[in-house]
């Protein structure tokens, strides 16, 4: 399996997805007007499957929400309890960024 760039981020896959979904809500009612049994058949096939997509990535982003807020209250308890070893990491973090800069 292939993996996504680090330059892509979930946050910008949800919202390219979420483009696509309303490109295809977009089609299907586009072709409302259309005739035909078996048009109608997969019009509403593919109106159930968009919709259980859409309940998907609500979910998910809902989880991804919770996990970024799990993930900021345990950087904000964790400051609060060692603000020094807060300090010295983000002191030696600040160094390795310079460094790194300063080699260009």
């Amino acid at each position: 399996m292939k993996s996504l760039p680090d330059s892509i981020s979930t946050e910008q896959l949800i919202e390219d997805f979420n483009v696509v979904v309303a490109d295809a809500e977009a089609l299907l009612k586009a072709s409302a007007g259309q005739g035909g049994e078996k048009l109608a058949e997969v019009r509403a096939k593919a109106e159930a499957s968009l919709k259980m997509v859409k309940a998907r990535m609500a979910d998910a982003q809902a989880a991804i929400l919770a996990k970024t807020r799990a993930a900021a209250k345990a950087t904000d308890v964790y400051v609060h309890e060692s603000p020094w070893n807060a300090i010295g990491v983000a002191a030696g973090l600040g160094l390795l960024i310079g460094w790194l800069m300063g080699r260009r």
